[in-house]
């Protein structure tokens, strides 16, 4: 997963949890605008998301992000 879209995601999550708390869910489409602006790099969170680890479609956020932060 490029550099750019991990830290995306570890900024969603960090601003979800702290304003909705550690059990607030998200699904992918959170690091998205409502817009198909990049297909490339939502195909890639798509992929990693649903492909590579079979995660619901709602998950914690604070998983998500102990997920992306964890990655070498």
């Amino acid at each position: 997963m490029r550099q750019s879209l991990r830290q995306k995601i570890i900024e969603v999550c960090d601003k979800k949890v702290a304003a909705k708390g550690d059990n607030v869910g998200l699904s992918f489409y959170a690091f998205f605008a409502n817009k198909n602006d990049d297909p490339e790099l939502l195909m890639e969170a798509a992929k990693w998301w649903i492909l590579e680890h079979r995660l619901d479609h709602f998950e914690k956020a604070v998983k998500i992000r102990g997920m992306v932060i964890s990655m070498p």
